[in-house]
């Protein structure tokens, strides 16, 4: 039984080894492109005004990762007034390894791992007149009601509490460029029983466009969130287990479909 990994490629590498380490067959699919913004000023900018804001959303590691490369020399650490708030382990993990202080970190620890769990953490630390800056991904394919669905409701708690939202793109996501190699074995693993392990619903909207054809009615996935199970079971996957995005819960899951 194989495993596919469906993140971005640095990311599905790397979960790539976990499992195989794991004691499974795995390989990497990429179904999203991760590629740097074209222009950075935004991002400068952003980090100029970080004393004004209470709380700095990342909706993810690559968030963190293009908002820092885009620093400005003259912010050598990030701001001490400010919150770093992040939706799951990942997110924090990337932001410490980024130079960010554990202590300015706020993080679900346990439980499920999003915008909810999150906005949990941190909504006594909103008030009417407070500024919240989230920092995003450019949607790979703009107008999609799947795509940005938590970080949209987050930033919809913070705006009832009288607070002001502020967006900043730190990098584009893309629908990959697939080649028919790529093509031939996500066709073959679609009826082979192999496993897709799917961390995004834009990932599974991106499927659709490198494979619109496909028929994925005996097709099996593990989804780490709701909304991605949901995403997968309309994308017409026959067989879809949720789980947490932990090392220990998805090998579980998918050694329950062995």
């Amino acid at each position: 039984m194989r495993v596919v990994v469906t993140r971005p490629q640095e990311d599905a590498q790397a979960w790539v080894r976990k499992l195989t380490q794991g004691g499974l067959d795995a390989v990497a699919l990429p179904l999203i492109d991760i590629q740097p913004v074209q222009d950075t000023q935004a991002v400068r900018s952003a980090w100029q005004r970080l004393p004004q804001y209470t709380g700095v959303m990342f909706v993810s590691g690559h968030a963190a990762a293009g908002f820092f490369a885009a620093r400005p020399p003259e912010a050598k650490v990030f701001c001490e007034s400010a919150r770093a708030w992040a939706t799951g382990p990942g997110t924090r993990d990337a932001l410490l390894r980024l130079g960010v202080r554990e202590h300015q970190i706020d993080a679900p620890e346990v439980g499920q791992f999003d915008s909810e769990a999150l906005w949990k953490q941190v909504k006594n630390q909103v008030r009417p007149g407070t500024r919240v800056l989230i920092v995003r991904g450019a949607d790979s394919q703009p107008g999609n009601q799947s795509q940005g669905l938590g970080r949209d409701w987050f930033a919809a708690q913070v705006l009832a509490q009288g607070a002001q939202v502020d967006h900043v793109v730190a990098y584009q996501r893309r629908v990959p460029v697939w080649s028919e190699q790529q093509k031939s074995l996500a066709r073959a693993t679609a009826l082979d029983g192999s496993v897709w392990l799917l961390s995004s619903s834009e990932a599974v909207a991106n499927l659709g466009v490198c494979l619109p054809s496909q028929d994925w009615s005996q097709a099996r996935a593990v989804a780490t969130h709701a909304r991605i199970a949901a995403s997968a079971r309309q994308a017409g996957f026959g067989v879809v287990l949720q789980t947490r995005p932990l090392l220990p819960e998805i090998l579980a899951s998918i050694e329950s479909l062995r």
